[in-house]
């Protein structure tokens, strides 16, 4: 097995809270540092504010588990300082191939312009990505942030009060409390902050089980996501492939429900399938292996007082589509600048009641979208399976069929349609760059323009200039002026003008459009920005 499992990264110290009579305060405390809660912990730093990271392990997750990175998550890790690194580990993928029983049916890419300086998705390891969170998050520590992670710090009860939270935390030198304003609960499916207050995690558990393998070989497999609907070497059920560094290959195997899951994890049970996807004279080395069911799960609301949920503890669902992990560091994506706002006396607490009606959105979009993968996926009556193979036959002929076709819709952000932080979109046109939707990237003669929005209000003016003074604005804003004349004119047409001569847009702190218009209007601008502080 690899050792990456066994690496800890965070040791249990005694902290010096341990030795207070009574229970330390802080600003944010963090539970879990999974990819959701390490994020959030790296982007409230960043902006200032003092965290605690707690977690009752020490080590980074063990397998591959959630190997795909979307483009919107490594734009959002280039903002927390992560992303070129993980672009150079992972596996850069955007080519698709759906295949049926023996023979391909047609392949898709899923980033086929230009003009982006991220991929539509890396393959890399979850252990990985902790392991670079962590890195960031003690780098912060060595140049003064106040930020701070604690292993084998086991959360046992959570109270809520008027104006704060109080933990008990159970470590290998006894127990201790802490309270704080704010808690963000990232704690994974099981979370023992949902159970402490008895909320509800309700949805739907699919009567299917699929065996996951990570194994090591030496191939040259083409570098894509392959997907099997019937193949004769699992008949009857489906099955996955994609690369992943250090010569790993993630194998999804479709197992049906009446199964023993102890007996099917077994490596004598184990080897004989995946000879019989790969050949019986390939050689490899099984990594890890694990089964899961699916499930779509989901609280009904994100933030129930002080507390916010995120992540896993928060929503799940089913792995196929890479809905996630990716949802998860898009909750903390949108959480963090707003709490900042809110602990700043900026804008008022309601702002918070914002992030649970987006994030719920998303929520509810990724459950819509998974849950249709997998009833493709697994059909449960004749009827169905007659349907889902009469579609993948006609995919291969007509084009019409093909979005019909559902090996698991990958993950893309959510359009904040509704949101009460829109204000009014005065250009009809691009679609794709309208009011509540996520900015989308440009090249720039220096550079690409998301990681030069920063971590501020940006104003960004295409064929036009802005002169403000940022003083006299409620928050800090950045300007940033794209003329006319530059290489870069078709995208800036195609992505934010369509047949409009000039633009001015604002995008939030998140990289979120919260509004545009075809002129430059200061006030306009003003009143935007106090809409989307929440005020």
């Amino acid at each position: 097995m690899s050792q990456n499992f066994e690496k800890i990264l965070y040791k249990y110290e005694r902290a010096v809270d341990q030795d207070y009579k009574n229970p330390s305060h802080h600003r944010v405390i963090i539970v879990g540092a999974g990819p959701v809660g390490l994020s959030a912990a790296i982007d409230l730093t960043l902006h200032g504010v003092e965290v605690i990271v707690i977690d009752e392990s020490e080590k980074v997750s063990s397998g591959s588990r959630a190997i795909c990175v979307s483009k919107r998550t490594l734009e959002i890790s280039d903002r927390l300082g992560i992303g070129k690194k993980m672009l150079e580990k992972g596996v850069i993928w955007n080519l698709g191939k759906v295949l049926f029983e023996n023979r391909k049916i047609y392949e898709f890419n899923l980033l086929p312009e230009e003009g982006h300086e991220y991929p539509a998705f890396i393959n890399l390891q979850q252990y990985y990505v902790e392991e670079y969170l962590v890195e960031r998050l003690r780098q912060l520590q060595e140049e003064g942030y106040p930020v701070e992670i604690r292993g084998k710090n086991k959360v046992q009860t959570v109270a809520t009060l008027k104006d704060q939270v109080m933990l008990d935390i159970e470590t290998p030198d006894g127990n201790y409390s802490l309270s704080c304003d704010w808690l963000i609960a990232c704690d994974g499916p099981r979370s023992t902050i949902r159970s402490s207050l008895g909320l509800d995690f309700k949805g739907q558990i699919f009567e299917d089980n699929f065996l996951i393998a990570d194994v090591t070989m030496d191939v040259d497999f083409p570098i894509e996501r392959r997907f099997w609907f019937d193949p004769p070497f699992n008949k009857g059920q489906s099955a996955l492939l994609h690369k992943q560094p250090d010569g790993v290959w993630r194998i999804d195997l479709q197992l049906g429900w009446d199964i023993d899951k102890e007996e099917e994890k077994k490596k004598e049970n184990v080897i004989p399938r995946l000879k019989a996807m790969l050949g019986e004279e390939l050689n490899f080395n099984l990594e890890w292996v694990s089964i899961y069911t699916f499930q779509c799960m989901k609280m009904e609301k994100f933030k129930h007082g002080r507390i916010l949920f995120a992540g896993d503890s928060a929503h799940q669902v089913s792995p196929f589509g890479a809905r996630g992990a990716n949802s998860g560091v898009q909750d903390a994506d949108n959480l963090c600048w707003k709490l900042k706002l809110v602990l700043d006396g900026s804008s008022p607490e309601t702002l918070l009641d914002t992030y649970d009606y987006e994030r719920v959105l998303a929520a509810d979009e990724n459950i819509l979208n998974s849950s249709r993968s997998t009833d493709f996926i697994t059909p449960k009556s004749k009827a169905s399976m007659r349907f889902r193979n009469a579609v993948l036959e006609l995919s291969e002929k007509y084009e019409f069929a093909r979005p019909l076709v559902n090996s698991g819709r990958l993950s893309t952000p959510t359009t904040y349609d509704g949101s009460s932080l829109n204000s009014s979109d005065y250009m009809k046109e691009p679609r794709r760059s309208r009011v509540g939707a996520p900015c989308p990237d440009l090249p720039l003669e220096d550079g690409f323009l998301l990681n030069k929005t920063g971590k501020s209000f940006c104003i960004c003016a295409f064929h036009t200039e802005v002169d403000l003074d940022e003083e006299s604005f409620p928050v800090n804003i950045k300007i940033i002026n794209i003329q006319e004349g530059s290489s870069n004119s078709d995208f800036i047409f195609d992505r934010f003008l369509g047949d409009y001569e000039e633009a001015v847009y604002l995008i939030r702190p998140d990289q979120h459009i919260a509004a545009r218009w075809p002129f430059f209007d200061e006030a306009s601008i003003k009143k935007a920005i106090f809409t989307a502080m929440g005020n």
